[in-house]
């Protein structure tokens, strides 16, 4: 069966985030510098652990967020910074507590912290990174931007305790997948955005702009990463091809295949997700289930929707480069996909 998604560049340069890069570059160097100094302890594990995955080659999406927003509104001052680095700990911490709670192998192309040092470490060392990025909140002194920022860590947390009760559940609908994914993935995009203008001062419109606009490209980043899980490349993914299917998780793919299904199709997926029957034959199986039924383009379609949501959020706001480069961050996230 083989790869159903095409991510090569193919005839056009595929979107970028160059802008956006070069942008917060100055800022990102001193969110960096910040990030090591916080994940240092005189417990020898600790920066061991932190460090293994703060320097193992993510994109830093959501503090490039907040910096740019905050840019966007002519902030001068010292605290887009810190909170960037939090909103990258909150982000980090997540990673370590998932891959305890989904007893994953490998990240972002190397073996998971939990791998090398356990599980009890890795949950650990996240809820010390939980609480630096508080403290780093505090110290920026905006009551506004910490609650923002504590209520998306209290929502996510429900995130994952709702993805755990829908766990090989394969009677869950879209609005409830919808609603997991809103916020294990999305309130944290949301956040890291909206935090930026907040401590700007900017209107109470335009804080609302950048959380929808976080929000929806945050539901949007997460469907394509669902869609690649069936399509993508361990390269493109970080992790193997599948590992959703073999986990058991129950993804919007899954979700449309499943619904659309003939009986005996169905009987296939509750073998494959409730009863964790799953070989490579199941996953090219699944996959092409998916393709038959359009499972993939429609998950793809539904990414495309949200992040035209998301631009349509932006569209009233001044034109600035850091508005320009926003924009091209959806463009990217949903081009993963061609």
């Amino acid at each position: 069966m083989g790869v159903v998604l095409n991510i090569e560049n193919g005839k056009r340069e595929p979107a970028s985030i160059k802008d956006m890069i070069d942008l917060t570059a100055a800022d990102m160097g001193r969110v960096n510098e910040l990030i090591l100094s916080k994940a240092g302890s005189d417990v020898e594990m600790i920066p061991e652990i932190a460090n293994h995955l703060i320097s193992s080659g993510g994109k830093r999406l959501r503090p490039m967020l907040t910096l740019a927003a905050a840019q966007m509104f002519g902030y001068s001052g010292e605290g887009h910074v810190k909170l960037a680095t939090a909103v990258e700990f909150m982000h980090t911490a997540t990673l370590l507590h998932d891959d305890v709670v989904d007893e994953s192998g490998m990240r972002r192309g190397k073996k998971t912290a939990r791998m090398i040092w356990g599980n009890q470490a890795s949950v650990l060392v996240g809820d010390f990174l939980l609480g630096q990025a508080f403290r780093m909140m505090v110290d920026v002194g905006s009551l506004e931007a910490l609650d923002i920022l504590s209520s998306a860590a209290s929502i996510i947390a429900e995130g994952e305790v709702m993805q755990l009760a829908a766990a090989k559940n394969l009677e869950t609908t879209e609005d409830e997948h919808f609603a997991v994914i809103k916020a294990k993935t999305a309130a944290l995009f949301s956040a890291a955005a909206e935090v930026g203008p907040v401590i700007a001062q900017a209107t109470r419109n335009d804080r609302a702009a950048l959380r929808s606009y976080g929000m929806n490209l945050g539901l949007a980043f997460q469907l394509i990463d669902d869609a690649l899980d069936y399509g993508g490349t361990s390269k493109d993914l970080g992790k193997n091809v599948g590992d959703d299917f073999r986990e058991g998780k129950v993804t919007l793919p899954v979700i449309l295949a499943y619904r659309r299904g003939t009986k005996a199709e169905r009987t296939f997926w509750k073998r494959a997700i409730e009863d964790n029957v799953i070989d490579d034959a199941g996953l090219e199986k699944a996959i092409g289930l998916m393709t038959r039924h359009g499972a993939i383009a429609d998950t793809i379609g539904r990414a495309r929707h949200f992040g035209e949501i998301a631009r349509d959020a932006l569209a009233p706001l001044e034109a600035t480069p850091q508005k320009s480069a926003l924009i091209d961050v959806i463009d990217f996230c949903i081009s993963r996909v061609n």
